[in-house]
């Protein structure tokens, strides 16, 4: 609390007149962070709409690094966290799979999303440093299977989120 006070240019105390605690804070800037998505209409195709909630989530965390290790610890129970669960919810009402399934499932995506991301922001700070070490072994002549890695084809970390949650979700609940 007094870390944001400081950020804000004002008393600690001054906050508790806005928020009561910590965690109302944390609640509440989990809540904005949510307020990010943008829930259109169901396709009623419940895979693609479940794959595009699991893709915002990404590019939200993305643009708010911090909010990654907040989401990962804490349920998003406030009003726009609550509109994307019974979105997400909707999208799946009609598939034939019990609810525990679909939660399980909706969690597993949730944490994939969230190590996809981890991973994401570490390799752009390790980028060059990576490449780096990986050119190098590649010519070393010890490391044959790195240097047939084409790393340049292996796809964006879209493409391969995309690509992973689409399996989780059609391993976890199938349609039949």
């Amino acid at each position: 609390m007094r870390r944001v006070a400081a950020e804000l240019g004002v008393g600690a105390a001054s906050l508790y007149t806005y928020v009561a605690t910590r965690d109302d804070l944390l609640d509440l800037m989990q809540d904005a962070v949510a307020d990010e998505y943008e829930l259109g209409a169901l396709t009623g195709d419940w895979l693609a709409d479940v794959v595009a909630v699991a893709m915002q989530t990404r590019e939200i965390l993305l643009r708010h690094p911090w909010a990654v290790a907040l989401v990962e610890a804490r349920p998003s129970t406030g009003l726009r966290g609550l509109d994307v669960f019974e979105h997400v919810l909707a999208a799946l009402a009609d598939h034939p799979a019990d609810d525990d399934s679909k939660l399980v499932a909706y969690g597993a995506v949730n944490a994939v999303v969230i190590a996809f991301v981890r991973s994401e922001i570490s390799a752009h700070r390790m980028a060059a440093r990576t490449i780096a070490q990986l050119t190098e072994a590649a010519n070393d002549g010890r490391h044959p299977h790195i240097a047939a890695l084409r790393l340049e084809h292996q796809g964006s970390g879209e493409e391969n989120l995309r690509r992973t949650i689409t399996g989780i979700l059609t391993g976890l609940l199938p349609d039949s």
